[in-house]
């Protein structure tokens, strides 16, 4: 039987109704992905939170009573330790904050070791801060013992335990630097090889990236209707291949309130972005508020410095809903689609390998028959748009890039000295 949980959160008079909507509606679908059943939604509107317990006095005695039919109180902010502490002491109810929430989906789908290891770090330094507070629930018992078999002069459990939190972070910092150095030799290798390109997908979590991911690659590749559903960056190349090749990265989704510390944990997944020559920015154009999606990405695309990639705007899900009409004419550029649409996918990937293809040039070259071991290189470095066979061997019309072809040219030259 799945927890059942109250949605709750403080609305100030900064933020308006329809933000707050959204917010709390983001936050549903992040219990959703817990597993949860949402079974109630508790507000307050307030000037400032109460640095007591987040709520006012009154409200906490409302919420103690919803609360009765809840194993669970999900907060639709970051709240301190003391506050939760407070709160839960108030609700009889566990508490969970926007945050915790975050971390415990990050938690359960990280995959690889990179990523298992950023969400760690994450997590300790989530927790960290909290262990003060949850001394103070344990009493007596969070006080250490100096002298024989104690841990030290005035060395309590709590610093002890604080001990361990920073050199464990310190110790995956070490791992990811290792981590880090690994995939920055892998990515070198990718650029040394001639005619390769490489597309990352972007945007806001659940927009679509992985379906679409599949659709592009023929690969198969985690897809799910829930939110964070990939966290580790995946590379495929495009399918069928092009000339040039063209590898494609599916990257972790964006959110609104994403903490600072995840966003810094996670920036490695995104170094796909900064790596890539052009961005497909995925969005789910049946959601209401798929402008507010639009901005949070644009605005973390700023943050890690990618913001001057070329990229395509793809509004997606079209098949869910949306005004087709409406959208053509707000976003004239924009790629309007359903990744669930063969045809819809191949004008993407068309767009996709005209792109790359635009700095590619024509050439013609002829192979005498002795030389036909070359063929196989032609065909494998560029796009043969003709072949037309003589006595003396064959002709070739072929598009690529212009290195490769000069490439090509030199050694049948030297064949023929």
């Amino acid at each position: 039987m799945p927890k059942r949980a109250i949605v709750a959160a403080v609305q100030l008079a900064s933020v308006g109704d329809a933000e707050f909507e959204a917010s709390l509606t983001e936050l549903r679908q992040l219990a959703k992905t817990l597993g949860f059943e949402v079974v109630g939604t508790f507000t307050q509107k307030r000037a400032h939170f109460d640095q007591t317990a987040y709520f006012g006095t009154g409200k906490r005695e409302e919420l103690r009573a919803l609360a009765e039919q809840a194993d669970l109180v999900l907060v639709d902010h970051e709240i301190s330790p003391s506050q939760a502490r407070n709160l839960e002491k108030d609700t009889g109810c566990e508490v969970m904050d926007r945050t915790m929430v975050i971390l415990e989906i990050f938690h359960r789908h990280a995959r690889s070791r990179a990523a298992r290891a950023q969400v760690e770090i994450a997590r300790l330094g989530y927790m960290a801060p909290r262990m003060r507070e949850a001394a103070k629930l344990a009493g007596p018992q969070g006080r250490g013992r100096s002298g024989v078999g104690g841990r030290g002069a005035s060395e309590s459990r709590t610093e002890l335990d604080r001990r361990k939190v920073r050199d464990r972070i310190s110790e995956l910092e070490k791992e990811l630097a290792a981590m880090g150095a690994e995939r920055k030799t892998q990515r070198a290798r990718r650029q040394e090889r001639p005619g390769l390109a490489r597309v990352a997908l972007v945007g806001y979590t659940n927009a679509g990236k992985s379906t679409l991911m599949r659709a592009l690659t023929g690969n198969e590749v985690l897809v799910a209707d829930k939110l964070f559903a990939t966290l580790d960056t995946t590379v495929r190349a495009l399918h069928p291949e092009t000339v040039p090749r063209v590898l494609v990265s599916d990257t972790v989704g964006f959110i609104k309130n994403l903490p600072h510390g995840l966003v810094a944990s996670f920036k490695s997944t995104l170094d796909e972005a900064l790596e890539a020559s052009l961005l497909l920015h995925v969005v789910d154009a049946s959601d209401p508020g798929f402008e507010r999606q639009l901005a949070v990405t644009d605005k973390v695309l700023e943050e890690i410095g990618a913001k001057d990639v070329p990229r395509f705007l793809v509004l997606n899900k079209i098949d869910r809903g949306g005004d087709e009409a409406a959208l053509r004419a707000r976003y004239p550029a924009a790629i309007i689609m359903s990744a669930r649409r063969d045809s819809d996918v191949a004008k993407l990937r068309d767009a996709v390998v005209a792109f790359f293809q635009r700095d590619l040039v024509e050439a013609e070259i002829f192979l005498p028959w002795s030389d036909q071991h070359l063929r196989g290189e032609i065909f494998a470095r560029c796009q043969v748009l003709e072949e037309r066979t003589a006595d003396a061997g064959a002709s070739f019309r072929i598009r690529g890039e212009a290195a490769d072809v000069q490439s090509l040219r030199d050694q049948v030259a030297r064949r023929a000295q």
